[in-house]
């Protein structure tokens, strides 16, 4: 989420905002309201009326809406998620682009333990370089997720009482 501008962002939750039932015709009208009165002004009073149109159906509108901000760029972008965070907060804290690195940096960490378990107890030991290995990874769990040092620590606890 930190490396993705609100443009990428707005690309990856379109899916998820036009789905069936996600904002309510209620939500959509106070956003495109928010972005169309509010400092600084996203949408023209005429880009307004077009995506408040009720003889289009909503995906139709969010989609042209969403399309169009998109286009004019990161600011537009950004002040749509303001909105957004303003009249369907709930809706906001799920959306695909906020949940997406929590459970990869998990997955990563405990790749990264498994793969480093796998290595010091798979390979044959070696008297010259594996201590000092063990005295180096034994620091790792410091730059490690915390849910993943726990285990790390456990495979390593035996073999540091002997150093």
């Amino acid at each position: 989420m930190t490396d993705q501008t609100y443009c990428d962002r707005l690309v990856q939750d379109t899916p998820f905002l036009t789905g069936q039932g996600r904002l309510s015709e209620q939500q959509v009208d106070r956003i495109i309201l928010q972005l169309n009165r509010y400092y600084p002004q996203v949408l023209t009073n005429k880009e307004a009326e077009k995506f408040r149109n009720p003889k289009a159906s909503l995906r139709v509108r969010l989609c042209d809406l969403l399309s169009h901000l998109q286009q004019r760029g990161e600011r537009h972008c950004q002040e749509f998620y303001r909105a957004l965070y303003i009249h369907a907060q709930p809706l906001h804290s799920h959306l695909p682009s906020r949940c997406t690195p929590r459970p990869m940096s998990f997955l990563a960490g405990l790749g990264l333990a498994a793969g480093l378990a796998l290595l010091l107890y798979c390979c044959p030991p070696d008297p010259k370089v594996l201590p000092g290995t063990r005295r180096i990874l034994a620091f790792s769990p410091v730059i490690i997720d915390r849910h993943v040092s726990r285990y790390l620590l456990a495979f390593l606890a035996d073999d540091l009482r002997g150093l």
